[in-house]
């Protein structure tokens, strides 16, 4: 109770400058085939953050002017007993999370709407939900597609100093969710090595994902997005598990834990189907897992993530060099994006409640400094998190190299690369897939650790004793 009463006593406090009430929606069940047969529940993250009460249909006002705070819902009925058995009262539930007033949810509409009669300014966020959406949009008088955000840029609607100080306060882990982060980490280094121990020629990828996302059940809530476990790693979001395992490809493992309490983790290995890697696949697996050290070793406080992209580029280029891939001075390859013909997306993200955080906010207010600038380059123009860092951040570190055929045969015709990449040794690439290295990194004070007690094997010759040991 007393962390969600500091939130909303810091979230006023951020807000000082602003006058009229805040809103908050929690999610509300939403039907699958029909109203009794959901979608499995999950709540809005914004409303853990600040009041913690996962139960669906639930609202909330903030009065930024007298400091009065109201949670909206409906006490269960008999009928409502008779299936789902004893709930306790919304007064109880709103007292937990520190509100001594709450009504009934239809409330929460009269309330509102006589805020916005008396001419106050309502701030909501940006919603996730289409009927977040409707309620928002009916109340405030927009359709319901203008209450989402637009892309990276966030949405023009909502309210900016609200989307600010919620930003500013989630971006920064306090030490209880940093505990829930390392809980999250935990399950899914254990999906990740039931992934491992199930690599076999023959299997079918998905009897290996049932397998890990059945860990992720037994110890949490699930999932923390749809798993990518594919033979096809140049596919970043390749959901499709239909193929056998064979010998010889490599297994891009792309997959996150979500704990009970909602928390994420987000880690990704790749792994030879045979056991061993192919001095070729050797070669790439090598410098994917020297750019990962090499971000987490300049990972602290004070430094632009946008750098530690840029100078986990910059190696890259430098280790293709040497492998007669591509050709030039690395500075200039660097400052003219031919990284990004083969890491087309950003180093990393915030992770939190959400695993990629906060994105639906807006996701150039939540990943960038007011002066910072999103490039418009292949790769860099993906990065979702290019802030200076500050300890309590968490974000993610995972380079790749990728050969896409497609995206090659492109810049080949189209001269893009101005000379530098050598096509003729490309030809031999064009069938390897993609490797991709992720871990999950908290900053801290004096530099950055990893979540979790413990790291998934990741170097190549750690991979190859932990694939015989299994």
């Amino acid at each position: 109770m007393n962390r969600f009463l500091e939130r909303r006593n810091r979230l006023r406090s951020l807000m000082s400058g602003e006058k009229g009430i805040v809103i908050f929606l929690g999610n509300i069940d939403s039907a699958a085939q029909y109203r009794d047969n959901a979608y499995k529940w999950r709540q809005d993250s914004n409303w853990l953050y600040y009041f913690g009460i996962d139960e669906p249909r639930f609202a909330a006002v903030l009065d930024l002017e007298s400091g009065a705070e109201t949670i909206y819902a409906d006490d269960f009925g008999l009928d409502d007993i008779i299936w789902m058995g004893p709930m306790p009262s919304v007064a109880s539930l709103a007292a937990g999370a520190g509100v001594s007033l709450s009504a009934p949810y239809a409330r929460f509409d009269t309330d509102v709407v006589a805020a916005l009669a008396a001419g106050r300014r309502v701030h909501w966020l940006p919603v996730s939900r289409w009927y977040n959406a409707v309620k928002i949009g009916s109340l405030v008088g927009i359709a319901p597609e203008d209450c989402f955000s637009a892309g990276k840029k966030g949405c023009a609607f909502a309210s900016e100093a609200l989307v600010r100080a919620v930003v500013k306060m989630r971006l920064v882990k306090d030490e209880g969710e940093i505990a829930l982060l390392d809980s999250a980490a935990e399950i899914g280094y254990a999906m990740h090595t039931c992934a491992r121990k199930g690599i076999r020629p023959g299997r079918i990828e998905q009897e290996i994902v049932g397998d890990m996302e059945g860990v992720t059940l037994s110890y949490g809530w699930g999932t923390s997005f749809a798993t990518i476990l594919t033979q096809h790693g140049e596919i970043f979001h390749c959901h499709s598990h239909e193929n056998p395992l064979e010998p010889g490809k490599l297994l891009l493992v792309d997959a996150g834990a979500e704990s009970n309490q909602h928390y994420a983790s987000d880690h990704t290995r790749t792994y030879p189907v045979s056991g061993r890697f192919s001095p070729v696949q050797r070669d790439i697996y090598q410098v994917v897992y020297e750019c990962n050290e090499l971000a987490f070793n300049l990972t602290r406080p004070g430094i632009a993530y946008r750098d530690v992209h840029i100078a986990a580029a910059r190696h890259m280029l430098d280790c293709l060099g040497q492998l007669g891939i591509v050709r030039g001075d690395v500075d200039e390859m660097v400052a003219d994006g031919i990284a990004g013909l083969f890491m087309p997306h950003g180093l990393g993200h915030n992770m939190g409640l959400d695993v990629h955080d906060m994105e639906d906010l807006g996701e150039n207010l939540v990943g960038y400094d007011s002066n910072q600038m999103r490039s418009p380059q292949l790769g860099l123009g993906s990065l979702r998190m290019a802030r200076r860092l500050e300890p309590g951040n968490v974000i993610t570190d995972e380079p790749g190299i990728y050969f896409i055929p497609d995206l090659i045969a492109q810049w080949k015709a189209d001269g893009t690369d101005g000379g530098r990449v050598c096509y003729d040794k490309l030809e031999r690439y064009l069938d390897f897939g993609g490797i991709r290295l992720e871990d999950d990194v908290l900053v801290t004070p004096d530099g950055a650790r990893r979540l979790g007690s413990k790291r998934l094997p990741i170097a190549p010759d750690e991979v190859e004793q932990a694939m015989a040991e299994d």
